[in-house]
């Protein structure tokens, strides 16, 4: 008796004890899956968050230049090398190299240099690019070249940054040997394009080109041509754009006129535009790289964008037209240097106050304050990472500046943006390019949509068949055939993606684009003809129907389907010409302006919906079979048929479990990759045309990822996409989940 009680004893104990390590164990891992959730959002974020951090600008020691050996008055030009260590100033006739890497030094850290014997400098001007490269007006009529180029040397691991000036020989500009006031200069492959403005207002423009020889001689031939009877008002401002092909002046009363100097002989006024108020002039200009925007500033601080377009569709006429407007500075802009890395610029106006702005996010980044006084002349670092000026009194200021992801705002990412050769603003997706002056355009909008997109059609197809599948097998099939079939669905969902996919583009695409016109005349003959053949099915006498196992009469179904899909392909050439007259791409174009694209939103929805019918019909088939059978049985007793019984009763008891089925399909639509990326086009366009393919966030992750450097504003950007993501099925599925629970208490008398 006592060994018994012992061995009962402790069997409860083993039962105690296996409950409680197996209780463990499923909190565990429950809570390991919270926490593993929790990690991933937290990493997602973590990403995400500096694409909107606000941009920084830390300002070095200031340094204090030697006294200049010319006049106070004479131009001023700024620069430094792309490591911000050494920089460079001239002033009039001299160079001198300063030291920003040792903030230690208060003086120049090399003598001054003497660049020009040619006469007194009364212009400086830079050309566009990242090299060094400027011209020295001067008092005698002409311009000299001068090259700066930086070179670096390592010892062991020491980095030292040395320099190199090359001087040209001086070109006249001005016939009549006047001072030259006003300079643009730019460098082409063939040779230099020069503008300047002498003292008494005449504007030249000089074209010079070097022919080299293969004895090694070169020659140089130089055309000049005055562009002063094209002008009316005072000139404020000359620029080029980079290739030199144009050439932009401004004036005192508020017009930019654009040249064409693609034939330097004859320069071509290619239009003249208001950039602001009469009476408001013009006193700087810049285009931005790409040389697709032109920015310009006004004598009372305003900053505007402008790009060329079409004045209208059919028209070949080309207007400078404002696209983008800042913050107006509190004095005249007196000057703007452009960005070598993005569409970003710098202003720097009277009062001294620099600005740092982005073109495509129309946004000012900084504001920046010097306090050592006004600034003659600022120079924006070629990697867009610093900033260098000269005072009027003689000191040189630098920030380094931490500016990594100008071009994102949550304006950018989802609302529509004026970008460069665009007509309007508009939502794309188009993160490179093969051009290094490209601008991102990083929409998400699009992405959403084509989300979205492929999931209403993938939901289109497999919610129908999905759920009459599961009603059918649980209510109407035989239970011997629903043992049968049940299962071979369910193994459709063991089918990996990436061969869906594959099956989807490379077999099904190009069928579907063959045999259109006879899958369009499917959709109208099968269920006639299933109409037809139930009627038939009905008409025979109750003794040949009862020779058919109730519950089989679907595999008769079998064969007319079957037939009437093989007849419709045999027939594709005559049904094509019946239902649409021509060529159905012709027809779709022409009646309907869509345009067939063989990789659509058909062969995803068709690929996806395959994907999804067995996740919604397994677990609604389930739900509907779970329905206690005393309650169907109690019901088909008290005389409701079959179909009454589901619709008053199957269908309100297994309602949550069949909403579960659903919210768990749309959930895996929503996040495919595979179908997606290999059965469309991955255009990233906004059309719910059925005949168009689309990109959803998860394909262009995976499409993207790989290429994007790491910690980039598009590596970043897509780990946005993938927290979209994240978020979006989680709130369906909480979302779901609530819904699910409201209706299982309100239909848990059933």
């Amino acid at each position: 008796m006592s060994t018994a009680a012992d061995g009962l004893f402790n069997r409860h104990r083993l039962r105690t004890f296996t409950d409680r390590f197996t209780r463990a164990i499923i909190i565990g891992g429950g809570i390991a899956i919270i926490l593993a959730i929790l990690g991933m959002c937290a990493f997602l974020v973590k990403e995400v968050l500096p694409l909107f951090q606000s941009p920084d600008a830390v300002q070095t020691q200031p340094i204090t230049l030697l006294p200049a050996s010319g006049a106070t008055s004479s131009p001023v030009m700024v620069g430094l090398d792309e490591h911000q260590e050494l920089a460079y100033v001239v002033r009039g006739e001299s160079l001198e190299f300063i030291s920003i890497s040792n903030k230690s030094l208060s003086q120049p850290n090399s003598a001054r240099q003497a660049l020009t014997a040619a006469g007194s400098v009364t212009a400086i001007a830079r050309a566009l690019g990242k090299d060094h490269r400027l011209a020295l007006g001067t008092d005698s009529g002409q311009i000299v070249p001068v090259s700066i180029e930086f070179v670096q040397e390592f010892s062991g691991e020491t980095r030292s940054i040395t320099s190199s000036v090359t001087t040209g020989e001086p070109v006249v500009v001005d016939p009549a040997r006047r001072p030259i006031r006003s300079l643009a200069y730019q460098t082409t492959e063939s040779g230099v394009r020069i503008a300047a403005v002498s003292e008494d207002r005449h504007l030249w423009l000089v074209g010079s080109r070097t022919v080299s020889h293969p004895d090694g001689t070169t020659d140089r031939s130089i055309v000049r041509t005055e562009l002063t009877s094209h002008i009316t008002g005072q000139i404020t401002a000359l620029t080029f754009d980079s290739r030199g092909d144009t050439f932009f002046v401004g004036t005192d009363e508020g017009t930019v006129r654009q040249f064409d100097l693609r034939d330097p002989a004859q320069p071509v006024l290619a239009g003249t535009s208001l950039a602001f108020e009469k009476g408001e002039a013009v006193t700087a200009l810049a285009p931005l790289i790409g040389d697709r925007a032109l920015v310009v500033g006004s004598a009372t601080g305003q900053v505007a964008v402008w790009m060329p377009m079409r004045e209208s569709s059919d028209s070949n006429v080309i207007r400078m037209k404002v696209v983008h407007r800042f913050t107006p500075h509190a004095g005249a802009i007196t000057g703007i240097t452009i960005s070598q890395r993005d569409k970003g610029f710098i202003t720097a106006d009277i009062t001294g106050e620099i600005r740092l702005h982005h073109s495509t996010s129309e946004q000012t980044l900084l504001q920046l304050h010097p306090q050592q006084g006004s600034m003659r002349h600022v120079y924006f670092a070629s990697k867009a990472d610093g900033i260098i000026g000269v005072t009027d009194t003689n000191r040189v200021v630098h920030y380094h500046i931490q500016n990594p992801h100008p071009e994102i705002t949550w304006r950018t990412l989802f609302s529509p943006v004026w970008y460069e050769g665009y007509s309007q603003p508009d939502l794309v997706w188009q993160s490179s390019s093969g051009s290094d002056d490209f601008e991102p355009k990083l929409s998400l909008t699009p992405l959403i949509f084509g989300t979205l997109k492929g999931t209403v059609f993938a939901l289109l197809l497999a919610v129908p068949f999905a759920l009459l599948a599961a009603i059918y097998t649980a209510m109407f099939m035989h239970p011997s055939l629903r043992a049968k079939l049940k299962p071979t669905i369910e193994i459709m969902a063991a089918l990996p993606t990436v061969v869906l996919g594959f099956l989807a583009g490379l077999w099904f695409a190009p069928v579907l684009e063959r045999n259109f016109p006879a899958i369009a005349a499917m959709a109208i003959v099968l269920p006639l003809a299933i109409v037809v053949f139930t009627m038939l099915f009905l008409a025979l006498s109750n003794s040949v129907r009862r020779r058919i196992r109730p519950g089989a009469e679907a595999l008769l179904m079998v064969p007319v389907i079957i037939g009437v899909i093989w007849g419709c392909i045999e027939a594709n050439s005559w049904w094509e010409s019946i239902l649409f007259g021509t060529p159905y791409k012709a027809w779709l174009e022409a009646h309907l302006g869509f345009r067939y694209d063989q990789r659509n939103a058909l062969v995803v929805g068709a690929a996806m919906g395959f994907a999804i019918i067995p996740i919604i019909y397994s677990i609604s088939e389930e739900a509907l079979s779970n329905v206690p059978k005393n309650l169907i049985a109690g019901s088909l007793a008290l005389g409701a048929t079959r179909w009454q019984t589901f619709a008053h009763l199957v269908l309100i008891s297994a309602s949550p479990g069949i909403f579960s089925a659903l919210m768990i399909g749309l959930g895996r639509a929503v996040g495919e990759t595979m179908i997606v990326l290999m059965a469309t086009g991955n255009t990233p366009i906004m059309d719910w045309s059925a005949f168009n393919g689309f990109r959803t966030l998860s394909a262009n992750i995976a499409v993207e990822i790989p290429e994007a450097p790491h910690g980039g504003t598009l590596y970043r950007t897509l780990f946005l996409a993938g927290l979209l993501l994240f978020l979006v099925t989680f709130v369906i599925n909480t979302g779901a989940e609530l819904i699910r629970q409201r209706l299982r208490a309100k239909y848990s008398q059933f």
